[in-house]
């Protein structure tokens, strides 16, 4: 959608309310609903929004730690600009208009901590580099018979899943919440979140879908308001949606798969795909996950951003630990799909659910492009049978610091995204392991409390 378009879309809305967001450093939407009339005021004379958005945590605690905005500097605004091409109407909403937004500047560079415009400067260094970046991403989600009153009442403890037992793929299950998992698909697909798939998972009470495939930016947009988007349908039912990687240690963890290819410029050719090469594998196919598999343990935390990410990427959870690669096969880092041309893909398998879609797509496809621009050879063989086992080419960080603290040491991830983002990113991250280390959890009181 052009601007006019988008300007004579919110000039006929019925309602003169405009919802507009962007994805912090957490990928948690942040925004607020304005009158239409302060929308068109912005696109003549710009916008700002208090970047103290950029100063604080997933529970609005101020890092000690920040350079881009703190107490030092009076948390002022920031230009931020609504991108009018990603007009949607939110279906259950009574169809309000609604529109993304970064924090780009105009008259200036873009705020190096915005994840979007991050994921923007990687696309169009893909684009002059002649290719078209398609993506998609895929979520599993755990779904509760609860409300946020609810838990903070029982301190997230004994929880009603929404189904009980371990029915992947069911058919029967869903039929229990019929209206919530047909609202999913068809609300969310009138969003422009088109779902390809939607069932159960092996757990209770888990779902998953894919998201249909698109340019990369706008797969990135995709993912993002699909997360919020679940969970403001689950919580019209009832249902508490999370997307925590691991929230059960006894449970399978939850993914967020990127599943990823480039074509040329008119995105006529999958150059990923060439039947005359060994396993219908492209020279650049094979660049491609070169750069992904080289630059995996720099960039670790951009995929696996939180403490609990790292209670996901453990040995026989479905979820990667080794720098590795292989045919369909669900014990690898990388698994590569290729039985023809228009699907052939690269699916990302360490992220989980609880990255944020922009710095995950960006990390994806930047480390890639790394691999092309340098002509990386692909001297790691496919691993054969149990991925876990092939441990000769590397292992994944074990917890959140190690991975931020080697890739705040990095000059792999300051040559893919610049200085002043790894510092500000892997600043974050730091603050997020001091917040996690302060705390006495209930596995120290049962063990040490009384025999210690």
């Amino acid at each position: 959608m052009n601007q006019q378009d988008a300007i004579d879309a919110i000039n006929q809305a019925a309602s003169p309310k405009i919802k507009y967001a962007f994805a912090d450093i957490d990928g948690i939407l942040r925004g607020k609903v304005i009158h239409r009339q302060k929308l068109l005021d912005s696109l003549a004379d710009g916008s700002g929004f208090c970047d103290v958005v950029w100063g604080w945590d997933s529970s609005d605690t101020p890092y000690d730690n920040g350079i881009i905005t703190g107490w030092q500097s009076g948390y002022p605004d920031t230009p931020v600009r609504i991108d009018l091409s990603t007009l949607r109407h939110i279906p259950w909403e009574d169809n309000l208009p609604f529109f993304l937004a970064d924090f780009s500047n105009p008259n200036g560079p873009d705020l190096a901590a915005c994840p979007r415009s991050l994921l923007k400067r990687i696309a169009s260094l893909c684009r002059d580099m002649g290719f078209h970046a398609e993506y998609a991403q895929e979520f599993e989600w755990f779904n509760f018979r609860e409300t946020p009153q609810s838990l903070q009442t029982k301190g997230f403890r004994s929880l009603e899943p929404l189904t009980p037992g371990m029915f992947g793929y069911s058919i029967l299950r869903p039929s229990l919440e019929s209206s919530f998992y047909h609202d999913l698909f068809d609300l969310l697909t009138q969003f422009d979140i088109p779902i390809e798939g939607l069932h159960t998972e092996t757990g209770p009470g888990v779902y998953e879908a894919a998201i249909m495939h698109d340019e990369v930016l706008r797969a990135a947009d995709k993912a993002v308001l699909f997360k919020t988007g679940v969970k403001e349908i689950a919580y019209k039912h009832g249902i508490i949606a999370t997307f925590m990687a691991k929230w059960n240690a006894d449970l399978p963890g939850c993914s967020g798969h990127i599943h990823q290819s480039l074509w040329n410029a008119d995105k006529s050719q999958n150059l990923f795909f060439d039947p005359s090469k060994p396993g219908k594998m492209s020279e650049l196919m094979r660049q491609f996950i070169a750069g992904q598999l080289y630059c995996l343990p720099h960039i670790t935390p951009m995929f696996a951003p939180t403490i609990n990410s790292y209670k996901r990427l453990v040995e026989g959870a479905w979820a990667p630990t080794t720098v590795t690669w292989s045919f369909d096969n669900r014990t690898t880092a990388l698994r590569i799909l290729n039985q023809h041309e228009k699907l052939t893909r690269v699916e990302h398998r360490v992220s989980g659910a609880d990255t944020n879609p922009y710095l995950a797509l960006a990390a994806a496809l930047a480390s890639g492009l790394y691999g092309i621009k340098h002509q990386l050879s692909l001297d790691i063989p496919p691993s054969v049978g149990n991925g876990y086992a092939d441990k000769q080419y590397g292992i994944l960080p074990a917890n959140l610091y190690e991975a931020t603290q080697q890739m705040a040491r990095s000059p792999i991830a300051t040559e893919l995204f610049g200085s002043e983002f790894v510092n500000h990113f892997t600043r974050t991250r730091d603050w997020e392991w001091r917040q996690y280390a302060r705390q006495v959890s209930d596995w120290e009181l049962k063990r040490y409390f009384e025999i210690i």
